[in-house]
């Protein structure tokens, strides 16, 4: 559920004042980038990793943006205060206004910033995850941006909910995993971590990147490599990761059941993960390692 107060451009305002208007090409077109942020103890998490992907993926698609990473950061901690945000999430949204034919004569910024917060999804215990062939192509220029266009992802993972599944897996072209609709995903066999490459077509989720950072820390070998769903199915365990699941085990995909949900290896990237959590925030608010 979207909470109250919305930071659009540089107000914050009601949610139910905020104004769109049809003449943002963008908007209606798909032409922008987001990311989805975590909130612990009202405190955003991995900040300058989210921006350093929105930047390189506002840069691929030509979005001017203007704004600097320290005044979205200011904009985003004073709409988590006015939303008395405690655990929770958040997203930053660009959308870019000037493009194509169908744009108004409105005196309308080139680039409009939404950021709004909500409460977190559920995500509880292992999951089971569907299968879905053409699902990412890995070699669309714009495979691995996170962009606004966000149909595909919801319209097949509502068609795997339909069908009794939690997340659906996304092979690419070439019958590769890729990844899940909002989530990475990681096989471990032999006690290794394994998580398919960025040219799969997947999308470079910062808890991802976290978890291949950590997993010398965590005593496991995390790389990346090519993936087919034959290696899920006989996989010792399965995990998949994003900003509000962190790290979250698979019990079961398409009807073959997976050997250890939630085994040794998933739970100590999903200890490292939360250790690292805790210290990142420490950091930054030195009253929190106390």
């Amino acid at each position: 559920m979207l909470h109250k107060f919305v930071y659009h451009n540089d107000r914050l305002v009601p949610i139910d004042e905020v104004r769109l208007s049809p003449g943002q090409a963008g908007l209606l077109n798909g032409w922008g980038v987001f990311t989805t942020i975590r909130i612990y103890g009202g405190r955003s998490f991995a900040f300058d990793h989210h921006w350093h992907r929105l930047m390189t993926d506002a840069n691929k698609l030509e979005i001017p943006i203007g704004w600097h990473a320290d005044t979205v950061s200011k904009h985003l901690a004073t709409l988590i205060d006015a939303n008395r945000v405690n655990n929770g999430c958040a997203r930053i949204y660009f959308i870019y206004n000037k493009v194509g034919y169908w744009i108004s004569d409105e005196s309308e910024p080139d680039v409009d910033l939404i950021l709004y917060t909500a409460d977190l999804p559920k995500r509880e215990g292992p999951v089971r995850l569907a299968l879905q062939p053409h699902g990412r192509y890995a070699a669309s220029p714009l495979a691995g941006v996170k962009v606004t266009s966000w149909l595909q992802n919801v319209w097949m993972l509502n068609q795997a909910v339909k069908r009794g599944f939690d997340e659906v897996i996304l092979l690419n072209e070439r019958d590769e995993v890729a990844e899940c609709t909002a989530a990475n995903i990681f096989c471990v066999r032999k006690g290794e971590a394994i998580t398919p490459p960025l040219t799969a077509g997947c999308l470079p989720g910062v808890t991802r990147a976290v978890l291949l950072e950590i997993g010398v820390e965590a005593g496991v070998r995390v790389r990346e490599a090519t993936m087919t769903t034959q290696d899920l199915f006989t996989a010792d365990e399965v995990f998949i990761s994003s900003t509000t699941r962190e790290v979250q085990p698979v019990s079961e995909i398409e009807g073959h059941k997976i050997g250890q949900p939630g085994g040794l290896v998933t739970t100590r990237m999903a200890e490292a993960f939360s250790r690292y959590v805790a210290e990142s925030l420490a950091k930054t608010d030195p009253r929190l390692s106390k």
